[in-house]
């Protein structure tokens, strides 16, 4: 008997360490995919699944972001986080892309070598700059299945403006619910345009995307979204000349965004706040 409440203990202890959400005000543990800070608490785009026969769907859980990654095209489809204060700390750049291998061992990894004189380069989604708290998840951003071939000019310039941007609404109180994704195929890089690197392994999107729902920093996060909500979304194409340094040139809808990468964005929202949210095009 004292055995197995020893057992029952630890398996106890493990759900909570486990589940546990990281936002330090909340007292007590959400559900699993719906709690306050939940990086797919906005909704599951393409309904992807850790099924490993839907090899383009892939849902990949991590603690820092959550993704689908598309073994045929060697991106990810999506990433989606969560970013608040606490996010953001000192830790400094880690710069050890890696291949993933979390990923199934028959599935190609690409890895810190694959983007090597492609012309484009190695485009995180969730950003490293919204994970510096600690060396851990600032390591994390750099699994090859969270970057893109990005074109410099909009890595460097337009794509890193708008996240800079992103931090300082972070800085002035609010917390940020964040999808970032890429479709089509055929980019325009420092060499030229190219459809695929990596002899073919990885595919060179087209145009990159982002949704960011901005809340004031609180609890109850799915709830508090309402039809005033700011949704700032973008597309902007994976170029690197003729591309504007103002990430606001490219501001769109939602709804833009479905129709041109045929997923379901925000889907955990209310069908009527989404209709009105989603139709907006931001201009704060």
């Amino acid at each position: 008997m004292l055995k197995a409440n020893k057992i029952l203990a630890a398996a106890s202890l493990f759900f909570v360490l486990f589940y546990s959400c990281k936002k330090e005000t909340t007292t007590t543990a959400p559900p699993v995919f719906l709690g306050d800070n939940d990086n797919l608490l906005m909704g599951n785009p393409g309904n992807a699944m850790a099924d490993t026969t839907d090899y383009d769907n892939y849902l990949m859980i991590k603690t820092y972001y959550t993704l689908s990654y598309s073994r045929t095209r060697g991106i990810p489809n999506w990433v989606s986080w969560h970013t608040q204060n606490t996010d953001l700390g000192n830790v400094s750049r880690q710069e050890d892309f890696r291949e993933d291998n979390s990923l199934p061992q028959s599935w190609y990894h690409v890895t810190d070598i694959s983007y090597s004189y492609s012309g484009f380069e190695r485009g995180h989604n969730c950003p490293s700059a919204d994970r510096t708290a600690t060396i851990e998840a600032n390591s994390s951003t750099f699994f090859m299945t969270n970057i893109i071939p990005q074109a410099p000019y909009n890595n460097e310039f337009t794509w890193m403006n708008m996240e800079n941007y992103a931090r300082t609404l972070i800085d002035a109180g609010d917390e940020l619910y964040t999808i970032m994704g890429s479709y089509g195929m055929g980019g325009t890089g420092s060499d030229g345009t190219k459809t695929t690197i990596d002899n073919g392994h990885v595919t060179v999107p087209s145009n990159i995307w982002k949704v960011i729902v901005v809340l004031p920093l609180n609890t109850n996060d799915l709830s508090r979204v309402n039809n005033n909500t700011r949704v700032i979304s973008v597309i902007i194409p994976n170029i690197n000349t003729g591309l504007s340094s103002d990430w606001k040139t490219y501001r769109t809808s939602v709804d833009a965004i479905e129709a041109a990468a045929g997923l379901d964005l925000l889907s955990n929202i209310s069908t009527a706040i989404q209709q009105v949210i989603e139709a907006r095009v931001d201009n704060q």
